[in-house]
Order: C-alpha cells, then structure tokens, then sequence
C-alpha cells in the first residue's frame, strides 16, 4: 500500500512539473507579446507626433512688391496671414508667404480655418516653389473664399502652376463645373493637402482631414530643395486679405 502511494505522488510531482513548464512556457509567450505590442503603440504614437509641425519653424515674408505689405502671426497651433498683393498669376506674383526649405519628397497638409473676400479671386493654400523671386517655377494648390462660379470652376479648390521661369502660369480645372461642386469649400473645414512624390506633384481635397481625394497630379522638375509653405493673395491692391491656417502636418 505505501508503494502505491508513493507511486501516484512521484507521477503526480512529474505532472506537476510539467503542467508549471507548460504554464511558464504560455506566461512567456504572452509577455513577449505584451512587449511587442507596446513597442508598435510607441512607434505610431512616435511617429504621429513626428507628422505634426510647430508653426514656429516657419519663416516669413513678402514675394513681389505688393502695394499693402503683409504680415503673419504665428504661434504654436496657427498661423495667421494678412496679405496684399496683385495676384498669383501671370509671369509675376506678389503675396504672403510664410514658408521653409524642404528637400526631397514631402507630405504637406494644413487645415484652412478662414479666408476673408476683398475679392472673387483672393487666393490662400499651399506652395512648392523653387526660390523667392517674384517669377519662378512652382507648384500652388489653392481655394477662393467661396464656390461662387469663376472661369471652369463651380467649387473652391484650383491647382495653379508656373512651368517656366518668367513663363505663365496655367491652371488645372475640375473635370466637371456645374451641378454641384465636387470640391467645395467649408470654413472652418477647409482642408488641402499637397504632396510630392519625385518630380510629381499631388494636390488632395477633405473634409474632414481623415478621408483624401485626389484633386489632381502634375509633374514639374524642381530641384530636391525647395521652399514649401502657406501662400496667401489680396488680389485687391487696395483691400487685406485674412487666411487663419491650422493643424499643420509635414511628413518627409
């Protein structure tokens, strides 16, 4: 009878071990799991942190000779513009331009908050230029104040460029300009994203922020460095233009 019982405690003991070698093996498997599932939540939290750009790294100032000079406000959630300025148009330019230098590839995205009217073709959005003269090639991708009707546009997004230096600058249209407008503007909704991709260039319309759609894409061969920013136009020599900026993101 003693044999017996010691025989089912010696069995009993190696289960024992086992079912602890088991349970240790799972305990480990989890840890390591835990441990890696926190390593990806730091590295997106990281890495949205890193999308987010203060205003404050950007510089500020006048393109062209506009006739009212602008100014710009800036602090660490928006950037405020008032401009003067004849347009951004033509071969020349004149307006505000709050901006910093950008080599290769980017991801530019801003929410505009408002955009006051002195006039149907005031202009506020986002430029890729290749310097700050006056006439230089670059890429701008822009609203009006409103989604009154103006030449082959019913909406308030227009993507605008100038091939050349010196040359004139030409415009990319929505495919339809009627009906209801496929880009519209919303303040204080107003969101535009432009993003480049080599030598191509990518103007985006939202909402919300949250859901892109494309606008359109052109290619332009600019230089890997560049000045990228927030441009804003009177077009009204005698009246300011306002344009509040938001939620900047950059990603390169």
């Amino acid at each position: 009878m003693p044999e017996y019982f010691i025989f089912r405690l010696f069995f009993a003991n190696i289960s024992l071990q086992i079912l602890n070698q088991q349970t240790r093996k799972i305990m480990t498997k989890k840890i390591f799991l835990l441990i890696f599932i926190t390593i990806l939540t730091v590295t997106f939290s990281l890495s949205a942190k890193e999308k987010s750009i203060s205003p404050k790294k950007f510089k500020s100032t006048d393109i062209g000779n506009p006739e009212i000079s602008g100014e710009s406000e800036i602090d660490d959630k928006s950037v405020t513009i008032t401009a003067g300025g004849a347009d951004i148009w033509g071969k020349q330019d004149e307006f505000r331009f709050v901006y910093l230098e950008q080599s290769g590839d980017f991801d530019f995205a801003a929410r505009i908050e408002s955009l006051t009217d002195p006039h149907l073709y005031t202009k506020a959005g986002l430029m890729a230029r290749e310097n700050l003269s006056d006439n230089c090639r670059h890429i701008y991708f822009q609203v009006f104040p409103n989604n009154n009707p103006r030449n082959k546009n019913n909406g308030g997004y227009e993507f605008q460029f100038r091939q050349e230096n010196d040359g004139e600058m030409k415009a990319i249209y929505p495919a339809k300009y009627d009906g209801v407008p496929e880009f519209p503007v919303n303040f204080p909704n107003t969101w535009i994203r432009l993003k480049r991709s080599g030598n191509v260039f990518s103007g985006y319309y939202s909402a919300d922020g949250k859901n892109w759609k494309v606008y359109t894409t052109h290619s332009l061969d600019l230089p890997s460095k560049i000045y990228i920013g927030l441009a804003v136009t009177s077009h009204n020599t005698k009246k300011k233009v306002t344009a509040v900026f938001r939620d900047l993101t950059l990603e390169h």
